[in-house]
């Protein structure tokens, strides 16, 4: 019986991280494969018996990974940031949680029967995008900017505050089961809420003491807050049942809006756990499905599904459209794309326990209903969005925008270069201080490590076709290289060439097959980039013609000239590589960085 659970734990460890793997190397949300690895190994196979795993502690486990994802979640949403997201965002989190929690509530309580109670529930938890299954959406699509970026806010800002929407509409159902009358249910809620309140803030004036007075050492200081999550999510359970996730939740909320707080690791750290408690979760709770669920619900479900996409979002869409300067094209594509993800599917397996416990009908469906909705709208507008904006003629023909890793002084000034000839131009750096000036001389810039899971979630790639790896660390640039492979294409990633200097190249140098392409030449390292740049030599635009060809180019500026780029006539560009040929042609624009000193 014990080799069996073993059995069973490890394989759920590992098939959830390789769906993640998955996910990555085909750009399609990871919440998918885990949901089809759940359902085969679970109802399919037998494989897996979640209720003979865990026993009676699987309501208080998946309750506190709840707590800890919508912890991690909350920490990204800064209301600084939120006001740079536009009003048509603010009103699809307002008009947009309204028109899909009503529609979702009379779909459920007319198609399948939902006591109104159950069916509020299920329109509240339906409201809940995320950046988790928008953002590989986004990616295949390649919409234009203010598509993109409307969506991509949308799908930040919406995973936390659905989330405690969700909360709050559920706890006070239990209070008002706990209660007889309006009044006594009210009073119940009420004390259900300001205990979680309470605990959230008072938790979260605790720890920003404890983080900004440094009494935890640097190895306990993400262990340490995940420590002190769990127990103000124990404490407020205590206080008062049901209060735990309102409690964590705000507790992140007030967190990512302490400016004098560096939570970055804490960040890093806590969707490293995100992840490997989704991988486990969702395998976990989906192979509790009861498949027969399904022909119980019929064509009802998929009525449910086809109302729910239809319907509410291009109403909340043309409502928030109103006065702006939106064209019919972009409200369109917008109104298509309202994926369901990994917030609603956690909230509704952990409702669907505790009322199961309370004798609530029909709450058997909940899960299989919502995990239709999610399956649904994930895989059909996966398949469906990139074509309809094509016809649309809101998608970008080509992934032609530069991802630059690196903002220092070389890549400012590579990056300016590209930006000034009109390519889309993003620049990543660990260094505040260099993203800082990145940003002061008007690039777009994020701040933190590219191959992280938050760069994987918030990081802007829609319309970005190329990577140039342009910092002094040759790992990082090569590890870079090789975690944007999959997503450019092995062909589209670069990286500066390897010091010369080293005693033992062979012993120190990454190997060739894990590392992009060399950028411009081999003798163009960041050392002598930078030694160029600071004897004020400048990047120079030159246009090419059948007068003044590329040979005649590079005669005349022999010694002084690296060229960097060649732009073509139909605007293409091309990145200068030893290992790449290119004939440039007349017409073509070369940018390249030139020495002011004469050549030895």
């Amino acid at each position: 019986m014990e080799h069996a659970i073993l059995i069973s734990l490890a394989a759920i460890v590992v098939v959830g991280i390789l769906c993640q793997w998955l996910a990555w190397i085909t750009k399609l949300p990871a919440i998918l494969y885990l949901l089809f690895a759940g359902i085969i190994m679970g109802p399919v196979t037998g494989f897996v018996d979640a209720d003979a795993l865990v026993g009676t502690s699987l309501f208080p486990m998946v309750s506190l990974a709840v707590g800890v994802i919508l912890f991690e979640g909350a920490l990204s949403l800064k209301f600084s940031e939120l006001k740079d997201a536009g009003k048509v965002v603010w009103r699809l989190l307002i008009i947009g949680t309204l028109v899909t929690g009503t529609v979702g509530t009379w779909a459920a309580h007319t198609f399948l029967d939902f006591p109104l109670k159950l069916a509020m529930l299920f329109g509240a938890i339906i409201v809940v995008s995320g950046p988790t299954v928008i953002v590989p959406i986004l990616r295949t699509v390649r919409p234009i900017e203010r598509v993109a970026n409307i969506l991509r806010w949308e799908g930040i800002t919406i995973d936390p505050l659905g989330a405690l929407v969700a909360v709050l509409v559920f706890n006070y159902f239990i209070a008002e089961e706990a209660a007889t009358g309006f009044i006594n249910a009210l009073e119940s809620f009420l004390l259900l809420v300001g205990a979680g309140v309470a605990a959230g803030f008072v938790g979260a004036q605790i720890l920003t003491q404890i983080l900004l007075r440094r009494w935890l050492p640097d190895y306990l200081y993400n262990v340490g807050t995940l420590a002190f999550v769990i127990g103000i999510f124990a404490s407020a359970e205590w206080i008062q049942k049901e209060s735990g996730l309102l409690a964590v939740t705000l507790m992140g909320l007030i967190l990512a809006n302490k400016k004098q707080l560096d939570l970055n690791s804490i960040i890093d750290f806590k969707e490293s756990l995100s992840l490997l408690l989704i991988s486990i979760l969702f395998i976990v709770l989906a192979s509790r499905i009861d498949l027969s669920a399904y022909s119980e619900m019929g064509v009802g479900a998929l009525m449910i599904l086809l109302i729910v996409m239809v319907i509410p979002r291009p109403i909340a869409v043309f409502f928030s459209s109103l006065g702006t300067k939106m064209t019919w094209q972009e409200i369109a594509i917008i109104s298509w794309i309202a994926p369901r993800g990994i917030v609603a599917a956690a909230v509704s397996a952990l409702f669907s326990i505790r009322l199961a416990d309370l004798g609530w009908q029909h709450v058997e469906l909940l899960v299989p209903l919502t995990f239709l909705i999610i399956m649904g709208t994930v895989i059909i507008q996966s398949l469906t969005a990139r074509p309809f904006a094509k016809l649309l003629k809101v998608a970008h023909p080509e992934a032609i925008g530069i991802l630059i890793v690196g903002a220092n002084t070389v890549a400012r000034a590579i990056g300016k270069a590209l930006q000034d000839n009109g390519f889309e131009v993003t620049l990543s750096s660990t260094s505040w201080r260099d993203a800082q000036k990145a940003r002061m001389s008007g690039l777009d810039t994020y701040f933190g490590n590219v191959n992280s899971e938050h760069a994987d979630r918030y990081l802007d790639l829609v319309g970005k076709g190329h990577l140039l790896a342009l910092t002094i660390r040759t790992n990082y640039n090569a590890l870079s290289c090789q975690r944007f492979k999959y997503e450019f294409g092995s062909s589209n990633v670069y990286e500066l060439a390897d010091e010369k200097d080293m005693d033992d190249k062979d012993k120190h140098r990454v190997s060739n097959r894990h590392r992009g392409a060399i950028l411009f030449k081999e003798e163009a390292t960041f050392a002598q980039l930078y030694q160029i740049l600071a004897d004020n030599g400048e990047i120079r635009s030159t246009n090419i013609s059948k007068e003044f060809s590329f040979d005649d180019y590079m005669t005349h500026h022999e010694g002084k000239a690296i060229p960097l780029f060649a732009i073509s006539p139909r605007g293409h560009l091309h990145i200068f590589s030893p290992q790449v040929e290119y004939d440039v042609k007349p017409g073509s624009r070369i940018i390249s960085l030139m020495n002011s000193k004469e050549p030895e």
